[in-house]
């Protein structure tokens, strides 16, 4: 699967990238603005937000709408598709691997993801059988928890996990369930909250911009 993707270069070639993997129904130009808020300069970040494909959602009516995955039930733990969700994960895996093939050294590419993003980049990050420079997780659910296969070039990939306290979309135990099932995995993870809905705040993207900055 190909997908379309927004753009971002620094003004000089670039020697690291982010890939930001957008929500349910949203799209890549959602994150755009995170160019400018985190002011990675002088790192030379380039910035790759795709789409997601539009697929019908069995939880919003079978609506056609962008999603990495199908949603089949808003239970706790959410029944998804997996198989799909597992392809949207290889279509990242092939957007990291254009990026090697471009000269980027694989240490240097960071995933992140926001809630249906955020489960896509889990899997994504951690199953990429090369060593990659961090994933980050926002609002999210490790959906493939269960029967994930980790690739052991990740196996100490720093990991940045992120919620909002008043989430009434993907409730925070579901970040907290998360994080304790990376620990058990063996994985370094921060774990960071914020009295916030679903969404992003100011403060949120400052602890990410210094996390990242540490990485690049």
């Amino acid at each position: 699967m190909q997908l379309e993707v927004i753009k971002h270069d620094p003004s000089e070639p670039a020697d690291a990238v982010i890939i930001w993997l957008h929500g349910l129904g949203a799209s890549g130009n959602d994150f755009v603005p995170m160019v400018e808020h985190l002011n990675l300069a002088p790192a030379r970040v380039r910035f790759l937000f795709p789409h997601a494909p539009r697929l019908p959602v069995t939880i919003n009516q079978g609506m056609v709408m962008p999603a990495w995955y199908d949603i089949t039930a808003m239970t706790i733990d959410r029944e998804i598709d997996a198989t799909q969700l597992r392809a949207s994960a290889a279509a990242i895996h092939q957007m990291i691997d254009e990026q090697i093939e471009q000269g980027i050294d694989s240490k240097r590419i960071i995933i992140a993801g926001f809630s249906q993003g955020g489960a896509v980049g889990y899997e994504a990050a951690l199953t990429y059988p090369k060593p990659l420079g961090g994933l980050m997780a926002h609002s999210t659910y490790f959906a493939t928890q269960g029967d994930i296969k980790p690739a052991e070039a990740n196996r100490s990939l720093p990991i940045l996990v992120q919620h909002g306290t008043q989430d009434p979309v993907v409730p925070e135990t579901l970040g907290q369930r998360a994080v304790a099932h990376l620990k058990e995995m063996g994985y370094e993870v921060t774990y960071q909250t914020y009295p916030m809905p679903h969404s992003l705040c100011m403060e949120q993207v400052e602890d990410m911009q210094k996390w990242l900055i540490e990485r690049l």
